[in-house]
């Protein structure tokens, strides 16, 4: 596991993230392509997140199993986070010093435009498998 520290654009909210898997995630879905207007690159963090600044964090409740926040001065994505057992995902552009990653898995790759590709080889989940799995999990 990995820790590196994390922060919006303008400063407001600064993070630590402790557990960082290295193997990280793609998302394809429609929700994570409108948020961020391109697949969603989401390291595992766990939930041993230290945040300050988090007055300035607004949720955004994106499903029923997950919430999403961000930045109120500056609107930088900071998490995805899982209601039930409180696990963030965070994307890697906003941590600074970060090395070591691998693009492991993509989800919802059924939904996966034709704009673009990875040459990457990895695992994949489609929409069918990620509900499914989603829906054991609440």
């Amino acid at each position: 596991m990995l820790s590196s520290n994390a922060s919006c654009l303008c400063g407001a909210v600064t993070m630590l993230a402790r557990s960082i898997n290295p193997k990280f995630t793609v998302c394809h879905c429609e929700s994570c392509r409108g948020w961020g207007g391109a697949p969603f690159f989401a390291v595992q963090c766990g939930t041993n997140i230290e945040i300050e600044g988090a007055s300035k964090i607004k949720m955004y409740n994106s499903s029923s199993w997950a919430s999403r926040g961000f930045c109120t001065e500056c609107g930088t994505h900071l998490f995805f986070k899982f209601n039930e057992s409180g696990d963030y995902n965070m994307p890697i552009g906003i941590f600074k010093n970060i090395e070591g990653l691998e693009m492991d898995m993509q989800y919802f790759s059924d939904q996966k435009p034709d704009y673009y590709c990875f040459s990457n080889q990895t695992k994949e989940m489609t929409k069918a498998e990620i509900m499914a799995h989603f829906a054991a999990a609440i």
